[in-house]
């Protein structure tokens, strides 16, 4: 291996150590937010360190064909040691930045969909909701008035009927109209003993 090679090697490994410090400080900045759940946890942790030696080993490979020496390790841990001393803070700060930045321009937008597109879509809604329920109700209401102009005479001509039957016809038909209007209330209290089960 040339001097020129080892030179670059170790200059792109204490690059790799520095960002692997950046890599880890982003990973535990975002960890919180999976921390109750044991399974991930496992399954990040491996993730971001399978990630980051697979890079580093990647970079390896570009600038030596992947030969790893001793001072290759150590160069990789003098960037890493470098960040934590003399970077770990400042972009620690320069991240929740950033983040604050991503939150309002995430919020903005949030706002502008919400105010242009899903207000007026649940508007929309909400007066063709309206508007169905008011023709529902007049058509119900031009029925039943319907019903009420047919049913109105058929129900004085039954009764002009009635007051010509006999006593006897007139008993008989009320006996058979108290055993009905039984069976109808026996089988609405059984239907609400059925719904209240239900529910």
């Amino acid at each position: 291996m040339s001097l020129s090679t080892q030179l670059v090697t170790m200059l792109s490994m204490i690059a790799g150590g520095l960002s692997t410090g950046v890599m880890l400080d982003t990973f535990r900045r975002f960890s919180p937010y999976w921390r109750n759940r044991k399974i991930m946890i496992y399954v990040m942790e491996v993730g971001f360190w399978t990630s980051q030696t697979l890079l580093l080993f990647y970079i390896l490979f570009l600038v030596n064909g992947g030969e790893i020496r001793l001072y290759i390790v150590l160069a990789c841990l003098l960037g890493f040691s470098m960040y934590q001393a003399i970077l770990s803070n400042y972009y620690k700060k320069l991240l929740e930045h950033f983040i604050r930045i991503a939150l309002s321009i995430y919020r903005f937008f949030s706002r502008l969909i919400q105010v242009f597109i899903i207000s007026p879509i649940k508007g929309i809604v909400m007066v063709i909701y309206t508007v169905f329920i008011w023709v529902l109700k007049l058509i119900l209401s031009l029925l039943l008035f319907v019903l009420t102009v047919i049913v109105t005479p058929i129900q004085w001509l039954l009764r002009g009927v009635y007051q010509l039957l006999p006593k006897k016809v007139q008993g008989i038909l009320l006996q058979i109209a108290g055993f009905y209007s039984t069976i109808k209330n026996n089988l609405s209290k059984v239907w609400e003993k059925i719904r209240w089960k239900r529910r």
